[in-house]
């Protein structure tokens, strides 16, 4: 049965559907069989894998509104080991369509155990906020993974989205756990990231990535171009922090 990760922090620009679309793609390249779910109305994750969002006819949207199994709105995508369910702005009014749904916050949990046996891995790319959509996330997850950028604000709200964590293990999920902590945009050089990765290692003990992700100009090219960037250019720095993370990530497996 898969694993499911959550990869969301409701901070906007901290690297959340870089993550999602670059460790997916190096995780189904070591032979793992994934599932890439794009909860996302900007529907970055869709486009980071070159699936044009206006020709899409299925997506999270009608999935999370009953309309679709999630057999029907997946999408094989030309890169190995990744499937994909993709999102478009529809998707910005499911909250409105769903918030009188009965058990509305296991829609996507129930939808999702349809395809449970068919993959090794599911990753859910969030929206950046704390509502229903996310609601439905983490209570269809094993684990979340938070990136955080190295920048002055990064702690900024996070006591909130663990605070939303803690309340969803207790009402909702009592199988979630903290996969992990993403350090990105990262720049030893830096005395403020120095500082930012101190204090992150101290608000999660044990819990930080050794991987950090570097800026990479070629890491924000990639998405342009449709491709994960170990597709677009393997030889990237950012590329090859991505596989790094990839080992640590499938190394902490049990």
């Amino acid at each position: 049965m898969a694993k499911t990760v959550s990869i969301l922090n409701q901070k906007g620009g901290v690297g959340k559907t870089t993550t999602a679309v670059n460790l997916s793609a190096a995780i189904g390249a070591k032979g793992k069989k994934l599932l890439l779910v794009d909860i996302d109305p900007q529907g970055n994750s869709t486009s980071g894998y070159g699936i044009n969002k206006r020709e899409i006819k299925k997506s999270s949207y009608e999935l999370l509104t009953g309309e679709i199994t999630a057999e029907e709105a997946i999408i094989k995508t030309e890169f190995e080991g990744i499937d994909l369910i993709p999102a478009n702005m529809n998707l910005a009014g499911a909250e409105l369509e769903i918030i009188d749904m009965k058990n509305r916050e296991s829609i996507l949990k129930k939808a999702l155990a349809q395809v449970w046996e068919n993959y090794d891995y599911i990753f859910l790319d969030c929206p950046p906020s704390l509502g229903l959509i996310t609601l439905n996330a983490l209570t269809a997850s094993d684990t979340f993974l938070v990136p955080i950028q190295c920048e002055y604000y990064a702690l900024e709200g996070l006591s909130q989205l663990m605070s939303t964590a803690r309340k969803i293990k207790q009402m909702y999920n009592p199988y979630l756990e903290l996969e992990g902590v993403l350090l990105t945009m990262y720049d030893g050089r830096l005395n403020l990231t120095q500082q930012v990765v101190a204090e992150v290692k101290r608000f999660f003990p044990k819990k930080v990535y050794s991987t950090a992700i570097p800026r990479n100009v070629r890491l924000s090219e990639a998405p342009s171009f449709g491709q994960p960037i170990m597709y677009f250019d393997k030889n990237s720095k950012g590329s090859v922090a991505y596989s790094s993370l990839c080992d640590e990530f499938l190394a902490q497996q049990k």
